[in-house]
């Protein structure tokens, strides 16, 4: 699994003219599934996203998990995370999940997190979403389940 995390003020995200999710501080996830990803990549990807020590604490060192500042999560797949664009103009998609298998994983991505107690909104799977996010900092990570970057 792929996910760009960015720390936000707010962010939302509209499918068809309608909010489908909206959150207030706390992290967007683009989250892409890779054809070889299983259960165990997703529970490393909700402990290290979860854990993420990204925020400020009193003394403006980025030393607070989301849980820790009582933030929210807006998750959003985003199969194009395994674009390949090392050969040509046109990029590849051939190691990113097929869709059944990607939903599974992005859905069991997003309850695992909302176990954790963390508030978790989200887009709509396979449909053409506008993302709205206001990124704070600006802090902006990758993260990569097989920890290939």
């Amino acid at each position: 699994m792929r996910a760009v995390v960015q720390r936000v003020t707010s962010a939302s995200v509209t499918v068809d003219h309608r909010c489908t999710g909206k959150i207030d501080q706390g992290m967007v996830v683009l989250l892409g599934v890779g054809s070889q990803d299983t259960n165990k990549d997703v529970d490393y990807m909700v402990e290290k996203i979860t854990g993420l020590r990204i925020f400020d604490d009193s003394e403006g060192k980025m030393n607070l998990s989301l849980t820790d500042i009582n933030g929210a999560m807006l998750v959003v797949s985003q199969f194009t995370l395994y674009g390949d664009c090392r050969k040509g103009k046109r990029p590849s998609w051939s190691d990113a999940a097929k869709p059944q298998v990607a939903e599974e994983l992005y859905d069991q991505f997003i309850e695992k997190v909302k176990r954790t107690g963390i508030v978790v909104a989200s887009g709509v799977f396979q449909a053409e979403m506008l993302v709205e996010i206001n990124n704070d900092g600006p802090v902006t990570l990758l993260i990569d389940s097989t920890k290939s970057f």
